[in-house]
């Protein structure tokens, strides 16, 4: 599960954010009403998103997050997306990498009662790296790009806050990633799992 991230403007993020600053796609995106977004991202948010462009070259795009529809879908199964009506062709020819300093989740539990209750909210990052490199697919929708979050099954250390992870893979895999003439399924094993994390103020 993935429903919020964070994209702060350090030294390794601030290139992403600039370059989607630049992009003609943002002001396409503000003749619409949507700004691009730092800080907190959310929901329906325009962040940076590196992805092919046409010629095949490594870019940085504004996108919104979110496939909208009968509903907003914000993530999508690594394990079954290929299936998907929804993301079935993104998966194989559409996918992108979200940049972020970390990204959060709430704590899951039940009550005295068997009650589902949410809990205290952690930031969480792969253990070691500077930069959170989530894996995304995404789609055009009336002439603009919107991604969804990939996610995969928790890793050990913090199923007690979840049972789903972002999909995310180390920063020297991107580029293997977002080719569309790859097999995105030959690089889920190389997902990051070893994972820090820590309440959220």
């Amino acid at each position: 599960m993935c429903a919020r991230y964070f994209l702060e403007e350090s030294p390794e993020l601030r290139p992403f954010v600039e370059a989607m600053n630049r992009a003609s796609l943002a002001e396409a995106f503000r003749e619409r009403g949507k700004e691009t977004a730092t800080g907190e991202i959310r929901p329906t948010d325009v962040a940076p998103a590196i992805a092919c462009s046409r010629g095949g070259k490594e870019t940085v795009f504004p996108m919104q997050w979110g496939f909208t529809g009968k509903t907003l879908l914000i993530n999508a199964r690594a394990e079954t997306a290929a299936e998907k009506p929804a993301f079935r062709e993104a998966w194989a020819s559409h996918r992108c990498v979200l940049p972020a300093s970390r990204y959060f989740e709430w704590e899951h539990g039940t009550d005295e009662k068997g009650r589902k209750k949410t809990g205290d909210k952690y930031g969480l990052h792969p253990r070691g790296d500077a930069v959170t490199w989530l894996c995304g697919l995404y789609r055009m929708e009336e002439g603009l790009p919107h991604f969804v979050v990939l996610t995969r099954e928790a890793g050990e250390g913090i199923r007690f806050l979840h049972d789903r992870m972002p999909l995310m893979l180390p920063e020297t895999l991107i580029r293997e990633w977002i080719r569309p003439e790859n097999r995105p399924e030959d690089l889920l094993e190389a997902a990051l799992t070893e994972i820090a994390y820590e309440k959220a103020v």
